[in-house]
């Protein structure tokens, strides 16, 4: 192949440069660090107004909502005192005898309102067995100074027998159907006739978890004459029952009564429980005993 000539080749680099140049041209120059393109801020957003101080009342308010369910507000100073020299003072004097008792919650008294008596017994029975249960009802010989709202499911001439006797409401399927649908729980105490337990079973949900289902061991179901255990019960009969400790609570009167009778509600009472002693307790069937009113500590006695 014969070589170009001098002329040739530099006829032909004119274009080679020319050709250069283009893709020169075509290409874009490589953007060095100092010449990057700066990026343009965002917008910033406006920034939040501060949010105003919480006055004391919204303070207040937040205190209460972290206050725990259920829990009693602080105590003042002299309150926190008294209540201290009571337990002292019952500390130092240990169980005492019933009437001295009483005396003692009568000077205890603090409140305005007149306060309920209770009575706490602790019994040696063991719960898990369902014979060792104890239940019952106990007339109180001066009631519990408080009316006693009754209602009785009955038909027939037992509803005009109950009217009679005292009963608050009585009747047959408009009560039933006014409790189950409205959910109507007007009353203290639910009493029952045999013919009519068929259709009570019924409001087992309804009454039960309120402690107001009519049964043979309360004595709420009625066997015979409607009137007598309407007026008990009306006359101030109470009904206990052993919790899952194996206690049994009651109130058996009102502080302003006078101190023989809130004794012999009380007696009536702890008699009824020794009554009720199941055949399988060993050992000491009533551990304990503790009267108390509404505001003031327990106090144990001794009978």
């Amino acid at each position: 192949m014969a070589k170009k000539t001098t002329a040739e080749a530099s006829a032909d680099k004119p274009a080679d440069k020319a050709a250069g140049a283009e893709a020169k041209e075509t290409k874009k120059p490589r953007a060095t660090k100092s010449e990057a393109p700066k990026a343009e801020p965002a917008a910033t957003e406006a920034a939040p107004a501060p949010a105003p101080k919480p006055t004391p009342v919204a303070t207040e308010s937040k205190a209460k909502k972290k206050r725990r369910p259920g829990a009693p507000p602080a105590r003042g100073k002299k309150l926190r005192d008294r209540i201290k020299q009571q337990f002292q003072k019952l500390k130092k004097e240990g169980p005492m005898p019933l009437p001295k008792a009483i005396g003692l919650l009568k000077q205890f008294k603090r409140s305005k309102f007149d306060e309920t008596v209770e009575i706490h017994m602790s019994l040696g029975v063991d719960v898990t067995q369902s014979d060792q249960l104890v239940r019952g009802t106990v007339p109180l010989p001066h009631g519990i100074g408080k009316s006693v709202r009754v209602v009785v499911f009955c038909q027939g001439d037992n509803v005009a027998k109950a009217k009679e006797a005292g009963a608050d409401f009585a009747g047959g399927d408009d009560l039933l159907e006014k409790v189950q649908k409205e959910g109507w729980l007007d009353f203290d105490v639910a009493l029952a006739t045999q013919d009519m337990m068929g259709k009570v079973s019924r409001l087992g949900k309804v009454l039960g978890p309120r402690g107001l289902m009519p049964t043979p061991k309360a004595g709420t179901v009625i066997t015979g004459d409607v009137a007598g255990p309407v007026r008990d019960f009306k006359a101030g009969k109470v009904e206990y029952r052993t919790d899952k400790g194996g206690n049994v609570h009651a109130g058996v009167g009102k502080l302003s009564f006078d101190d023989t009778k809130l004794v012999e509600n009380i007696n009536a009472f702890v008699e009824a429980i020794r009554g009720a002693k199941p055949s399988g307790v060993k050992g000491h069937y009533v551990r304990s005993i503790n009267v108390c009113s509404t505001m003031s500590p327990g106090i144990p006695v001794t009978m």
